[in-house]
């Protein structure tokens, strides 16, 4: 599912992707009413809210964003997925997102709705997730801080009351509606003289601490924190950005056996919340 708000890592990666600077323009150029910006990239692990989504395998991603001056904006995500319960479908992440974003002070504030859906599979295992975000600086340091909440959804539910059941397929609570709430932070910060920038993330997650009708959840154990912290090297003269992060959760063993083999590496039979370093491949435009 997704995940750092890329929205969901600026979007999501969405946590570990931090999007490079577009080419640069003419300055004396008048600004466009609208204005297109994406990027494309290939990650070394795909990592939503600290707990892979990929299987601990390679994952390719790339998303749009049109904005308009207004403040308005439109924009798609998505990326192959794997492991992790059943998604369905394609195993494909489409993340649809719609939002408005105005200058405050000194930072901005965007207000916005991400729609999570995965296309082929059970139409219960979309939802709809609100998000306000607060950016701004202190000094060299870019600052954001963000809240997400999804109200009551089916695929918020706890349909399977642990692992094992998910693999029967017969649900334990069918239609169960539940909630969930993020809270995160990201910050960055340029590494004088040289092209890294250093970057950190923090976010909490509360929900249901069973398994949804997919055999997923956005917060599979109820309530844990997630974090990251790397590197990014923008190369000069290209849009591409190369970067590595070490990702964590708190997420024990033995709060995440219940969840077992659902939340397991096909790899190592290991916990797919467990730490990770990923690299990544980012080109902006």
């Amino acid at each position: 599912m997704t995940r750092y708000p890329s929205i969901r890592a600026g979007f999501a990666l969405a946590a570990f992707c931090l999007s490079v600077p577009a080419l640069a323009q003419d300055e004396t150029a008048p600004p466009k009413a609208v204005t297109v910006s994406g990027s494309a990239a290939i990650v070394s692990d795909y990592r939503f809210r600290g707990v892979s989504q990929s299987d601990e395998e390679i994952a390719v991603q790339g998303g749009v964003t049109v904005s308009h001056e207004s403040g308005l904006y439109v924009g798609a995500w998505g990326s192959n997925l794997a492991g992790w319960g059943t998604f369905g479908g394609s195993n494909t992440e489409l993340d649809l997102i719609a939002g408005f974003k105005a200058p405050v002070g000194g930072g901005a504030l965007d207000v916005g709705l991400t729609w999570y859906m995965y296309p082929g599979g059970a139409s219960k295992t979309d939802f709809a997730e609100p998000y306000v975000k607060l950016s701004g600086t202190a000094g060299p340091v870019s600052l954001l801080a963000g809240v997400a909440y999804a109200p009551k959804q089916q695929a918020l539910g706890r349909w399977y009351v642990s692992g094992a059941s998910a693999q029967t397929g017969v649900y334990d609570a069918p239609g169960d509606k539940e909630d969930n709430l993020y809270l995160w932070g990201d910050f960055a910060a340029g590494i004088p003289t040289t092209p890294l920038t250093a970057k950190a993330h923090i976010g909490y997650s509360e929900g249901n601490s069973g398994l949804g009708p997919n055999g997923t959840s956005v917060a599979p154990t109820g309530k844990y924190w997630d974090w990251m912290a790397g590197l990014d090297l923008a190369v000069p003269g290209t849009p591409l950005t190369l970067g590595v992060a070490y990702v964590d959760t708190d997420i024990s063993r033995a709060e995440s056996a219940y969840l077992l083999p659902n939340f397991s590496s096909t790899k190592d039979g290991g916990p797919i919340s467990g730490s990770q370093v990923v690299f990544s491949v980012t080109a902006a435009f």
